[in-house]
């Protein structure tokens, strides 16, 4: 796919959640074909207003699609999407292509591609690492991984909704990319409410600290925004705690299979579960700091 064709492209984008909607909306302004599907009707209306096609099904959303994108927010929601009597591998066609983005680890990565290989359909795996911030900006980094024969062929629409695509090797090494990458994000969510708590302990200003972290080389822009959106206590979900669970939970299964123990995430995962039981799910994973 040249950049001259992209008006003659049409892709189908299921899931406009949080971080679908704002994607979907890079590849409308991209110049784009886009015909959406979401769960919720009413989530899609703002993509219409720019110029999106409404579907009322997957089915309908991959019909003459070049391109499809799923961004769900699990495996078993992927699997709904895109089989039965209205999924979206009932209408795709064999050679289209399917770039599979959401988080859903490395066991539901492999189930789904048996599933497009059986269709014909060429398997693209491309979670993203990023939040709405940069959905919306346009900068998310793409962990892909799949045929490289297609690689120079989906580049304009992974251009359109990140700043930078990393080939990593076959389907399934995004997917491994991805649990490791947040497994890091995890962890040093934990450590900065921990530390928050500790200098409170010690009757230092947290304020001082964070001021700390962000003059020391052992800070990062990312530890100094997170700590300092604790503090303030504005938890408006820009990764959801539910979700960053879900993928925490993923890790270390994972991890468990391969014969490491992520000694750090099973130290804290019991409590976020907690936060999730006690309805904290849908805020911002930086609400733990609450619940340390």
């Amino acid at each position: 796919m040249s950049n001259n064709n992209v008006a003659a492209t049409t892709v189908a984008f299921l899931g406009a959640g949080r971080m679908g909607a704002p994607m979907a909306t890079r590849l409308l302004e991209a110049g784009f074909a886009v015909q959406v599907w979401n769960r919720s009707p009413e989530r899609v209306k703002s993509l219409v207003a720019l110029g999106a096609t409404a579907q009322s099904s997957p089915a309908h959303a991959a019909s003459g699609a070049d391109v499809l994108v799923t961004m769900l927010p699990d495996g078993p929601l992927v699997e709904a999407a895109m089989v039965g009597s209205e999924g979206g591998l009932t209408t795709l066609q064999p050679g289209a292509v399917w770039l599979q983005m959401s988080s859903v680890g490395v066991e539901w990565t492999a189930q789904l591609k048996e599933l497009a290989d059986a269709k014909g359909v060429v398997f693209i795996d491309a979670p993203v690492s990023g939040s709405v911030a940069p959905a919306t900006s346009g900068t998310l980094l793409i962990l892909a991984s799949g045929p490289v024969d297609s690689h120079d062929h989906v580049a304009p629409i992974f251009d359109a909704m990140g700043r930078k695509t990393m080939w990593l090797g076959e389907a399934g090494a995004g997917s491994k990319a991805k649990l490791v990458l947040n497994n890091w994000l995890v962890g040093l969510v934990e450590s900065i409410a921990e530390t928050l708590r500790f200098s409170e302990a010690l009757n230092l200003d947290p304020e001082l600290i964070i001021g700390l972290l962000d003059e020391a080389p052992i800070g990062s822009p990312y530890a100094v925004a997170k700590a300092r959106q604790m503090l303030a206590g504005e938890f408006a979900p820009s990764f959801a705690l539910k979700h960053a669970l879900k993928d925490a939970d993923l890790a270390v299964a994972t991890a468990r299979n391969a014969g490491v123990d992520l000694r750090v995430t099973n130290s804290f995962i019991e409590n976020w579960h907690r936060a999730v039981d006690n309805g904290r799910g849908d805020e911002d994973l930086s609400v733990v700091f609450t619940n340390v």
